[in-house]
């Protein structure tokens, strides 16, 4: 039994799944596609909200480091993910990395994962958009019924219809066609750069010297509690997170990483991508550095504009501001928030139809599910149906009930790849590398150790959600996954022959 689940899916077989007509998709996608949809779902919530969270509790202006080192973090992943990617490239992203080194049941573990975040996460920026459209609405005069808000259930029934419609919509457009779905988010993602550019640009004109002062705040316990404690760390260490100082910086990164959750959905597409070999790489490092350059601009800048005690927790881009008395600059960007949110929920929407469309042709799901439409060569089936129930849960459940989009899925998936390269080169060391991963096994050791430290910042609830997520993802595995897997019906068939 044990030989069956962890049987790796040849890099060669994988390859050959994606060539049946049934089952493949168009490949329409380019470096610079890849770049803006990277681009198109870092640049989200994170840049807008998290700034001025961190830098209130946790960094003051030492913000910028703390995104420095979450980029780090994250690029350590990247070059890992940027060998996969041109090396096997198959839909899926960690779940067939997984699946071609370390064999089916860790591939399993991390396909069901992604699909969690993907779809969680989708929920949660959709139902975060609607609220910045809802203002902007009021803002113009326009009132939403308080049935179709969505976010006042004192009054019994509730249902977000902005958040609900923006999923549906963007449930179209990712079965009319990825390419599409590319033209929409460059376009997106043009309004939303220009926007964090504005607010760099302007912003450096209002910047006071003495709003840097002390750069690293001094050093204090984050007191019991509060949302950044760690069980794990005092557990393992002894000590609690702390806020501010050096330590304060570390503490920072686990929670703007945040920020960074999105560069590993460009792998999902790499079979819809034209030249995987060469534009996976370029698409996966180049949307991290060029996100990481705009946050760090934007977290110097904002913590210039004002003292980063006064920093507003829910808009401090905005309010900075309108504190320095240019509130119009507030509503501009706001604007820009509502528009950057529109690709992210694309984007991540993407991301997990590709995964659940990789799983379900290798059996491991319905297959019923892993038939292209004949027109548009997309997953069309799990897409509308992913599509319908996040559109659901988004409509119905408000805000402050949905759970957090957290990223340990996302950090675990970048533990398991990272062993994966090392795994690879030692198993299959003639597979053509058209991008190989710098000092293996070095930079993979140090891309696991990152991940699990930031993995060991998170709360107490995150593990136990992941945990119950994981219990009921094995019982799938065992119960309908198993039998199912082409691979090993494909081995049983070998061995009666």
């Amino acid at each position: 039994m044990s030989s069956t689940l962890f049987r790796t899916k040849k890099v060669e077989q994988s390859i050959q799944d994606t060539e049946e007509p049934e089952h493949a998709l168009k490949k329409s996608l380019s470096a610079l596609d890849l770049t803006v949809f990277g681009v198109g779902v870092i640049i989200g919530t994170g840049i807008f909200v998290l700034t001025g969270t961190v830098a209130k509790n946790n960094a003051g202006p030492a913000t910028a480091l703390a995104f420095v080192v979450a980029g780090v973090v994250c690029a350590l992943a990247a070059l890992c993910y940027a060998e996969f990617a041109s090396t096997v490239p198959v839909a899926g992203s960690a779940y067939t990395f997984s699946y071609a080194s370390l064999g089916e049941l860790p591939a399993w573990i991390i396909g069901w994962d992604l699909v969690l975040e993907f779809a969680l996460g989708t929920a949660v920026v959709a139902v975060g958009w609607s609220g910045y459209i809802a203002s902007l609405l009021d803002n113009a005069g326009i009132h939403l019924p308080e049935a179709l808000s969505g976010r006042d259930g004192a009054h019994g029934f509730g249902f977000d219809i902005l958040a609900a419609l923006l999923v549906l919509v963007l449930t179209g457009i990712l079965v009319l066609g990825t390419k599409l779905s590319a033209r929409v988010t460059s376009i997106v993602v043009a309004i939303k750069v220009t926007v964090v550019l504005t607010v760099i640009v302007a912003g450096a004109f209002f910047i006071e010297g003495d709003n840097y002062k002390p750069f690293i705040p001094k050093s204090q316990a984050v007191e019991a509690g509060g949302s950044l404690q760690s069980p794990l760390i005092q557990l393992m260490f002894g000590w609690a997170p702390s806020n501010f100082g050096v330590m304060g910086i570390f503490t920072a990164a686990s929670v703007v990483f945040f920020a960074f959750i999105g560069f590993d959905v460009v792998a999902t597409a790499a079979e819809e991508t034209r030249n995987p070999q060469r534009d996976m790489p370029r698409g996966i490092l180049g949307s991290l550095l060029i996100c990481t350059a705009l946050y760090v601009a934007v977290s110097i800048v904002v913590t210039g504009m004002q003292k980063y005690t006064d920093l507003s927790i829910t808009a401090p881009l905005a309010d900075a501001f309108k504190a320095t008395g240019h509130p119009w600059f507030a509503g501009f960007i706001s604007f820009g928030a509502a528009v950057g949110l529109t690709t992210v929920c694309m984007i991540l929407l993407l991301g997990q139809t590709r995964v659940f469309f990789a799983m379900s042709r290798d059996g491991l799901l319905p297959t019923f599910f892993s038939h292209v439409h004949p027109k548009f060569r997309t997953p069309h089936r799990p897409t509308i149906l992913l599509g319908v129930i996040i559109a659901i849960v988004a409509g119905f459940t408000p805000l402050s009930e949905l759970a957090e989009l957290v990223n340990i899925g996302t950090l675990f998936a970048f533990v398991v790849v990272a062993i994966g390269v090392i795994i690879l080169r030692k198993s299959r060391p003639d597979l053509p590398r058209a991008f190989r991963t710098p000092w293996v096994p070095v930079i993979p050791i140090l891309s696991v150790l990152a991940s699990l430290w930031l993995m060991l910042n998170l709360p107490a609830e995150t593990w136990l959600r992941f945990a119950i997520w994981m219990v009921l993802g094995f019982a799938v595995y065992f119960l309908y996954g198993r039998t199912h897997s082409r691979l090993n019906r494909r081995a049983e068939t070998e061995e009666v022959a």
